[in-house]
């Protein structure tokens, strides 16, 4: 049963009535066309990448006290990723034991 619209509510020429159809039928919130979105055609930076890994607390533990260490000592711009950078670039593959 379709309720009737009153015309003479202050209300009723406020509102856009595709619009308001649009919100209503879950097309105003779909993604808008690659196109259109803001900065679609921005080129993304090639020298990182962001990925996610998987990491043992007390290994998480250790890790922030080493941060929290050399920001102590002055590195205000140290954090995990620069610090696990550090050791990557440091790895000695003939020191890694087998069962990692």
């Amino acid at each position: 049963m379709a309720s009737e619209v009153d015309t003479r509510a202050p209300s009723f020429g406020l509102l856009d009535r595709a619009e308001v159809e649009g919100v209503l039928s879950g097309s105003f919130y779909s993604k808008a066309p690659p196109s259109s979105r803001p900065g679609a055609g921005a080129a993304k930076p090639t020298h990182y990448k962001v990925i996610c890994i998987s990491m043992y607390t007390d290994d998480l533990k250790a890790l922030d006290i080493m941060v929290d260490q050399l920001k102590a000592r002055g590195l205000t711009k140290a954090s995990r990723s620069a610090l696990i950078r550090h050791a990557l670039g440091n790895v000695d593959l003939d020191k890694v034991p087998r069962g990692i």
